[in-house]
């Protein structure tokens, strides 16, 4: 009696529930009838709002894939795509009533929920289009939200009649074949993967339209519970399951029973160690792509007004402009020079392309990759476009004194600059700055002659002539804007704090420092590239610029918002730099360099060494390349640098130089280039 009276009450339950569900279909005016309607009326249908999350991919300058960002792995997926034997898969075990229903299917829900009442095993009353309902909101419209997630899932009435309403609202506005496309775009794989595209890469390696009759059941299979039917983590269930769906079609006759029969003898078939999902940041880019792939998306985010959610979930293809012929080139350099491994020691390269309009970034490498696993090498943080050298570029800095200096009209190449072997060097209401030179020096020395030997004596002297602040403006306007906005350590001002190194932008710190020519501050490796690109272009300057084109998941391209190019010096003072830089690779600090790389191009160049030997630098150019090359102690323990190769930490006397351990590299990268 007690079981009658449980069905008898369970039976009357699956009514009123099956009555408001299909309330818009109810005809009659019974005043259960009305109850049941005003009940489901009150209940609004959801709105299917939000664009479905798809891969980014970030491509080198000729198109080719170099990284996918992503969320949720999910490649795009048109119903024409979508293979017969998947449609037919899905819809014989999820929802063999999918074409002639209206939405929901009042049977189903009927014997589902007397079966659950009743203590038989868990049924579902689901269709296709409840399904898509449902695991939109969780996928899409609720991905971030885990409280809305979890009211999505809810085994409650009132969630029930929402998802239906919504269910019959999409079946009367929307095509059969699009409801179907849209779940199989929506629905939720393991380890990431979404949609039935992702999927047949992840676990078969190939695009969905080429899906087998095995593969299909899996896919179809696992839609149900993927966690419960993972292939490699349950193959057992998930064989069972697969062959659940082929004994499905066989019954719909989607497939003729022999078939089926065979089919079930076959393996899971799936890729071995799967599933195959990309990486999904730029640490998934070969190891000279990362770092400007990852300077590329920060730039969309101004640029475009993307934020990193936006671009995780967008589906946009980003052209950068790195050119791997030169980004291999340059990776090649480095390596060579210090091994991705080597205890303590970074050395990077930038590689910007001089122009009037644009500077496109053509290579943005490290002997570090991009990364989290430090003993591999690897490292989170943008060496290479950061304020990321503690140490600086050294006397590279003495270029920002003389194109200050030829600016003001105190000094001309052939200028005869005092040169003393040590001078004190007095700002006003400051006690005066000692400074030696290191080695043997004319004193006068004419100011082209400084640049390629780089006394010290010499620039700090003409740095008081010309006045700090001029000097400091000047370092900012030929391409330092990030690094002379950062504080001493690199970093954002922190204005919370009481020392002046931390608190203030190395454009008011050195302000009565003049030891700022001789480069003891952090800076930025792609701003001093640029630097350099700046003067090859007759004082333009342009800001380092890693993207050519942005477009949508439609294929529409979407507008950048690039900072326009300036005039940082006349045409005239660039030029007089840029000649008085043509000396060093000739009889200059990386003379010898020069000769050991066979180097006989014409080119600029300048060399840098920072006191201690914590940090070496090289920033040149020939042809259309601009480039930097600094390497830098980057361990916890910094100390001197020893010249290799490899360069490496050490007490080895004097010390690497830039000319001995930041030029090699260079040279070593354009000889690939320029033949």
């Amino acid at each position: 009696m007690r079981g009658i009276v449980r069905l008898v009450g369970g039976c009357l339950l699956a009514g009123v529930l099956v009555a408001a569900l299909m309330a818009p279909f109810v005809v009659g005016s019974g005043l259960a009838a009305g109850r049941v309607a005003a009940t489901a009326a009150s209940i609004s249908p959801t709105s299917l709002d939000g664009e479905t999350p798809l891969v980014t991919t970030v491509t080198d300058r000729n198109g080719a894939p170099i990284a996918t960002v992503f969320d949720q792995y999910r490649l795009p997926l048109s119903a024409k795509q979508v293979p017969d034997t998947l449609k037919a898969a899905i819809i014989s075990i999820e929802d063999r009533h999918f074409y002639t229903e209206h939405g929901v299917d009042p049977t189903a829900v009927l014997r589902a929920l007397v079966n659950d009442i009743d203590g038989g095993p868990t049924q579902g009353g689901s269709t296709i289009t409840q399904q898509l309902v449902k695991n939109y909101l969780i996928n899409v419209v609720d991905r971030n939200d885990p409280a809305a997630q979890q009211a999505d899932r809810a085994d409650t009435l009132t969630r029930k009649i929402r998802e239906a309403r919504s269910a019959i609202e999409l079946d009367q506005s929307t095509d059969k074949d699009d409801i179907l496309t849209d779940y199989l775009n929506v629905v939720e794989f393991t380890g990431r993967v979404y949609g039935a595209a992702a999927a047949a890469q992840a676990y078969f390696g190939v695009s969905v339209d080429k899906l087998n009759l095995q593969q299909a059941a899996l896919l179809a299979g696992m839609v149900n519970n993927p966690t419960l039917f993972d292939p490699y983590n349950h193959p057992e269930a998930a064989l069972k399951r697969r062959n659940q769906v082929l004994d499905a079609m066989a019954g719909t006759g989607s497939v003729d029973r022999h078939t089926a029969d065979e089919t079930k003898q076959t393996p899971l078939g799936v890729v071995p160690g799967g599933p195959n999902v990309p990486a999904s940041t730029c640490a998934g880019a070969a190891p000279d792509a990362g770092f400007l792939c990852q300077y590329a998306l920060t730039y969309l985010t101004s640029a475009a007004g993307l934020s990193s959610d936006q671009l995780a979930t967008g589906g946009y293809t980003v052209r950068t402009t790195l050119d791997p012929t030169v980004s291999q080139a340059a990776k090649d350099a480095v390596n060579a020079n210090v091994p991705t491994t080597q205890d303590g020691v970074a050395n990077t390269m930038a590689i910007v392309s001089p122009g009037s309009d644009r500077h496109e970034v053509l290579a943005m490498v490290a002997n570090r990759n991009l990364g989290t696993d430090a003993g591999q090498g690897q490292t989170s943080s943008n060496i290479v476009s950061e304020v990321s050298d503690p140490f600086g570029a050294g006397s590279v800095f003495k270029i920002f004194t003389s194109a200050a200096a030829v600016e003001s009209g105190k000094a001309e190449l052939d200028t005869q600059l005092p040169n003393p072997s040590t001078g004190c060097f007095a700002l006003s209401g400051r006690k005066c700055y000692t400074v030696h030179n290191d080695g043997d020096y004319p004193d006068p020395i004419t100011l082209a002659d400084g640049l390629a030997t780089s006394p010290n004596t010499a620039f700090v002297g003409l740095e008081t002539r010309v006045g700090m602040p001029a000097v400091l403006d000047m370092a900012s306007r030929l391409g330092l804007r990030t690094t002379m906005k950062s504080n001493d350590e690199g970093k954002a001002p922190d204005t919370s704090s009481d020392d002046t190194q931390l608190n203030q932008p190395q454009s008011q710190y050195f302000l009565d420092k003049p030891s700022f020519t001789l480069g003891n501050s952090p800076v930025s490796p792609l701003e001093l590239a640029n630097v350099s690109a700046t003067l090859m272009s007759d004082g333009t300057w342009c800001p380092p610029d890693p993207v050519q084109s942005l477009t949508d998941r439609f294929g529409h391209d979407v507008a950048l918002h690039r900072e326009a190019c300036s005039q940082a010096v006349t045409p005239d003072v660039a030029r007089t730099i840029v000649a008085g830089l043509g000396k060093d690779t000739t009889i200059g600090t990386s003379a010898q360099a020069a000769r050991n790389a066979r180097w006989t191009r014409p080119g600029i160049g300048k060399t840098g060494t920072t006191q201690t030997s914590e940090s070496v630098a090289f920033v040149g150019g020939s042809g259309p390349y601009a480039v930097s090359s600094l390497v830098f102690a980057d361990g916890s323990e910094p100390g001197e640098l020893c010249p290799g190769p490899p360069v490496h930490l050490g007490n080895c006397g004097h010390g690497a130089f830039g000319g001995t351990a930041a030029a090699p590299p260079y040279f070593h990268a354009l000889n690939e280039l320029l033949g």
